[in-house]
């Protein structure tokens, strides 16, 4: 029996009760900080709970926790939310971002209104890898554009103005062919079926395409996806609003919101579009290869952490794009499970970069050396994270990129051996840039700068150990995303798309 979907409607509804909840102690100091905490920690509690109970076999296609009720049938609104193995680790890193975020990152300049924006950044958030329909996708997923904005443009640095802007336009125009996609889809079925608008992806994807009407559909969604992941040559908003954004902000964005895009294109892209793949999944493997090969060489001459951390994730958002559209399970799985180890790992570096500025006021690179000698623990802790993002045995963020590279050589082997060359290149730039910031002699600033305290420590555990658990033990995490990615390339299979 399929689990009640009050726990879904549960994680939407308790941020925006948590917003009423900060502006109601605003006035008080530190109130809001605190009842920010509490409603962050109840939703990493529901969230874990949820995972707990989620079923990958209570159903045919893998979806537990479902419901459907319309809304307004002429206008195909609809309330419609559901769970698989796919959407499952992302519900999971939504609330892990949120929590440590504002553990780890707090900003004390307008309190009450940053901790309301993050809340509302989470719902929409959530809202879109929980939902099912397209339309209440497309809502949510537009929604988190305007919390976005607000934390750049308000708590950001000296560019913040500038960087906003560039976030918000990129992102919505990117988002338009999205909308007529998706409303032709809902169109278009509605005139065969002769019944009521239905924006289902249930219903969309068995909505019968011709393969022109396919591509196009797949290069509307794709580019909206390339825009958000961000893939590169649609990347560059990313660097400069990653850079911009205060730490929280920063943390949102690259650990969560970039996997919107990856997430839409499994979900989405790849899921309704199937006819499409046999003409695109080359186009779409190259430039997955060439984000990987270009984040690696701009991540070598970064002149600051945060943008060194932004082309990073260029990098290894092309690793997921790699295994998304490769057609092999094995990747597919692989892609999912580094979409959240992906995360985890830019929460732990941003974290620590906002420690260092804290501390420096500074985090360009030539500002920053011999760290190590003054700050040991923080370089350990550095260290762990920098070997996870490289891709050690032993650490999550290997076993993410053996599963794609190991599955993307059985089907398409040239391209696995090039983007196999990002590995490297992480190696090359995250030791360099290890041995610029932490080696060396330290002048007066940096040698007398702080370790990380208590709470800064206790603020990256999960970090450390998700990590390290989901590199040694991944099993458990691989068995919830299976059967989805099974059911999914069945599906893309029975159209005829081939390798």
């Amino acid at each position: 029996m399929m689990h009640s979907s009050w726990w879904l409607s549960a994680l939407l509804l308790v941020p925006l009760f948590g917003i009423a909840l900060v502006l109601l102690v605003r006035r008080r100091p530190g109130a809001s900080y605190v009842a920010g905490i509490g409603v962050a920690t109840v939703e990493m509690v529901l969230s874990i709970i949820v995972a707990w109970m989620y079923n990958p076999n209570i159903s045919r296609t893998g979806i537990d926790f479902a419901t459907r009720h319309v809304i307004s049938a002429p206008l195909g609104l609809a309330y419609d939310v559901s769970l698989d193995g796919i959407s499952l680790l992302m519900m999971l890193l939504t609330s892990l971002t949120l929590l440590l975020a504002l553990i780890g990152a707090r900003d004390k300049r307008r309190e009450p209104a940053l901790i309301s924006w993050l809340l509302v950044l989470t719902t929409a958030s959530m809202g879109s890898f929980l939902a099912h329909d397209l339309l209440l996708f497309f809502l949510f997923f537009e929604l988190t554009l305007v919390p976005s904005y607000f934390l750049i443009s308000q708590w950001g640095g000296a560019e913040r103005i500038r960087a906003a802007m560039k976030f918000f336009v990129y992102t919505f125009v990117g988002s338009v062919p999205l909308l007529i996609g998706i409303l032709f889809l809902g169109f278009k079925n509605q005139h065969y079926v002769r019944g009521a608008l239905d924006f289902s992806y249930t219903t969309l994807s068995s909505v019968s395409l011709t393969h022109t009407a396919s591509v196009v559909l797949f290069c509307a969604f794709g580019f909206a996806f390339a825009v958000k992941a961000p893939i590169w040559p649609f990347h560059t908003w990313s660097p400069i609003t990653y850079a911009e954004a205060p730490t929280a902000g920063s943390i949102e964005m690259s650990a969560l919101l970039a996997k919107l895009g990856s997430y839409g294109l499994v979900r989405f892209a790849i899921g309704l579009f199937p006819l499409a793949l046999n003409d695109m999944r080359p186009i779409v493997l190259t430039l997955a290869v060439i984000g990987i090969l270009y984040g690696s060489a701009m991540a070598c001459v970064a002149a600051d952490l945060k943008r060194v951390i932004a082309y990073s994730s260029v990098a290894q958002m092309g690793f997921i794009i790699l295994g998304a559209i490769s057609g092999s399970k094995i990747a597919m799985i692989g892609a999912v499970l580094l979409m959240f180890n992906h995360g985890v790992i830019t929460i732990g570096f941003f974290l620590l970069v906002g420690f260092i500025e804290k501390r420096r006021q500074v985090n360009t690179i030539k500002d920053l050396r011999g760290l190590q000698s003054s700050a040991p623990v923080m370089a350990a802790l550095f260290t762990v994270v920098l070997l996870a993002s490289i891709g050690l045995p032993g650490l999550s963020g290997f076993i993410s990129e053996y599963l794609i590279l190991l599955g993307t050589f059985a089907t398409h082997a040239w391209w696995a051996v090039f983007g196999a060359l990002g590995v490297v290149g992480a190696a090359l730039y995250w030791l360099w840039v290890y041995q610029r910031v932490f080696h060396g002699q330290a002048d007066s600033k940096n040698r007398e700068i702080e370790d990380v305290n208590s709470k800064e420590r206790w603020v990256l555990v999960p970090v450390v150990a998700l990590i390290l658990v989901l590199g040694v033990f991944p099993r458990p995490a691989i068995d919830k995303i299976s059967p989805s990615i099974t059911n999914l390339i069945v599906h893309v299979s029975q159209a005829g798309a081939s390798k």
